[in-house]
């Protein structure tokens, strides 16, 4: 039977809410218009359908009403068996005692249909019944069943400051590491892994308790001497970036005594000795705890211009053209190698390979046998005026010219890479490390290159003169030039090249009264040389109280007054040409870079380069 209109009232169970629905853009009572001109059976099984839908609308509020009523439980404590009946406590205890009668397994089986057939918000009251019951201090208890070193190992990973939260844990956290000595470990990892804790440890002393049985000083618990010492390793390193940062430091001066002509031409250094070249044809060495010169070495005929050591030989480059081998223990001479027919300017050597430069514009590469047996293997030409220094690791060889070039070989074959170009004038020094070349020109700037691309990174600029010797490091680069200054840069930032350029040099150090013509350095000192037949050591971690740039004089003759920079003749053989850089004497970039000086040196920027 056809329906002209409707309007249809469902109630729900609940007797506090009801809910009326009319059909949309319709008014009760509806005209007969509004509803769809079909057969009654049509419009019947829309209203039906209509229906069902507000059922189900009415139904999720009251589910909503439920989970609310759930809520509202969980903050409800449960009903403690104080408040039971005496019927309902004795059937829990029957319950129990039947549940106890049971195998582990039935009572497992039993508790999971049990949890199975709870609500929501038993489910979490159990949990958290449960999460205390399942949480186990293994770090205290492992000691107790004699696994002391398997909690030791645990707490080892921790960091310092992890380390310092786990001793607050509680009293038994803290005798776990104290029992394990954890902070002596820590800081022996460091030690091992970092040459800056490294060089702590030999310089401060206290290295000697971390892998003997001495008694820490001052009769103090071992555990809290390390406790004690970590921070103040911390404050060490922090005050000694700072110091490099202000140019705050303490100097120390060796006088060479050069009998003929003056000049430190290059050095090497460790922590025992230095070993430098002289332009009076010598080579001495220096011990760093007195800074006495106990050997000097003589057989060159001309200025030693370049030089490097491991712990058995030292090798010297010579404006005579020969290569000499000394032994670094006794100071004879082994063997001398005669190949360039020019001064050699510079001169490397890793494992068993050596490479050397010369004036007559050619590269040397030798196989080392043994100190006196030394062949040569391959003679790389390209340059187009002397090759002033070479570089090289395991992948390439750099070599640096008057010509104002860099060329790339590869190392294993002497295969000719690239050629980088940039520099205006002649290139006097660089050095190769990773993946970068850091090179210093006559034209008075340091470029930062890319060995693998060839791109020139970023130039730095500031010398005032000719950039003699450079070093660097993953922080740092230091360079001496010819104005008689030694220039500290941000290489990160350098990097950078959203970094300003006048923001990249940290520091210039001015002592030197001649041109710097060598230089090393670590992350505690500078040992530089120069034309004023000095050496000088600047100590970054120990600076003076009173006036930073108060120097110390060996042999103690005096405090000797800074003079003015000196200008030497142009006839002196450090001097560039024009264009080729250098006309006579050059030294070559020593320092160590290979594994082989690991047992002698420890400064971070002598790895292998």
């Amino acid at each position: 039977m056809p329906v002209s209109g409707f309007t249809p009232v469902i109630v729900s169970n609940n007797s506090s809410s009801s809910m009326a629905v009319s059909p949309p853009n319709c008014s009760s009572p509806l005209p007969t218009n509004c509803l769809p001109q079909q057969n009654g059976q049509n419009v019947e099984m829309d209203c039906i359908s209509l229906s069902s839908k507000v059922s189900s609308a009415e139904q999720m509020i009251s589910d909503s009403d439920l989970m609310d009523d759930f809520s509202n439980q969980l903050s409800i404590s449960p009903k403690s068996t104080s408040d039971l009946k005496d019927s309902e406590r004795r059937e829990m205890e029957m319950c129990t005692a039947m549940f106890d009668n049971w195998t582990h397994g039935k009572q497992t089986e039993f508790v999971q249909n049990l949890v199975e057939s709870m609500s929501f918000h038993q489910h979490e009251r159990i949990y958290s019944i449960l999460l205390p019951l399942l949480q186990r201090d293994f770090v205290t208890q492992l000691p107790g069943k004699g696994l002391h070193h398997v909690a030791y190992k645990i707490l080892t990973y921790l960091d310092e400051k992890s380390l310092c939260r786990a001793e607050l844990v509680s009293s038994g956290w803290y005798r776990v590491i104290a029992d394990g000595m954890l902070w002596k470990r820590l800081i022996a990892w460091k030690v091992k892994t970092d040459p800056v804790w490294s060089g702590l440890a030999e310089r401060r002393g206290w290295g000697q308790y971390l892998y003997n049985i001495t008694t820490p000083p001052e009769n103090t618990e071992a555990h809290q001497y390390f406790r004690k010492l970590y921070p103040g390793i911390i404050h060490d390193i922090k005050t000694m970036q700072e110091n490099w940062l202000n140019g705050n430091h303490t100097l120390t001066r060796i006088e060479c005594h050069s009998e003929n002509s003056k000049g430190v031409y290059c050095l090497q250094y460790d922590e025992d000795k230095i070993v430098s070249g002289l332009r009076d044809n010598t080579i001495k060495i220096w011990m760093r705890n007195d800074m006495s010169c106990t050997k000097i070495l003589t057989g060159h005929t001309g200025s030693v211009l370049c030089l490097q050591y491991d712990e058995r030989v030292i090798v010297t480059g010579s404006s005579d053209s020969t290569i000499r081998v000394w032994d670094v223990d006794t100071g004879q001479m082994l063997n001398t190698l005669v190949h360039h027919c020019e001064a050699v300017l510079h001169l490397r050597f890793n494992d068993n390979t050596m490479v050397t430069c010369s004036k007559d514009r050619t590269i040397a590469v030798w196989d080392i046998n043994t100190a006196s047996d030394i062949i040569l293997r391959r003679v790389l030409v390209g340059h187009r005026a002397a090759v002033n220094v070479v570089d090289f690791d395991e992948k390439y060889i750099v070599s640096a010219s008057g010509d104002r070039t860099i060329k790339v070989w590869r190392t294993s074959n002497s295969e000719f890479v690239r050629t980088l170009h940039g520099h205006r004038r002649g290139i006097a020094c660089l050095q190769y490390r990773g993946n970068h070349v850091v090179s210093g020109s006559s034209d008075n700037t340091i470029r930062i290159w890319d060995v693998e691309c060839g791109a020139c990174l970023r130039l730095l600029e500031g010398h005032e003169e000719l950039v003699r010797c450079i070093r660097f490091d993953d922080n740092k680069i230091v360079s001496g030039a010819y104005d008689g200054t030694i220039k500290v840069w941000d290489l990160k930032a350098a990097l950078d090249p959203r970094t300003p350029a006048s923001n990249l040099c940290v520091k210039t150090l001015s002592e030197h009264t001649g041109r710097v013509f060598r230089l090393q350095f670590d992350d505690f000192q500078i040992v530089s040389s120069s034309h004023d037949d000095t050496i000088l050591i600047w100590d970054f971690l120990d600076p003076s109280p009173t006036d930073s740039n108060e120097m110390e004089v060996v042999p103690s003759e005096g405090i000797v007054n800074k003079l003015p920079l000196q200008k030497l003749p142009s006839e002196d053989p450090g001097s560039p040409d024009d264009i080729q850089f250098p006309i006579q004497e050059t030294e070559a970039q020593v320092g160590p870079s290979s594994p082989s000086f690991s047992k002698s040196t420890n400064t971070k920027q002598n790895s292998p380069s």
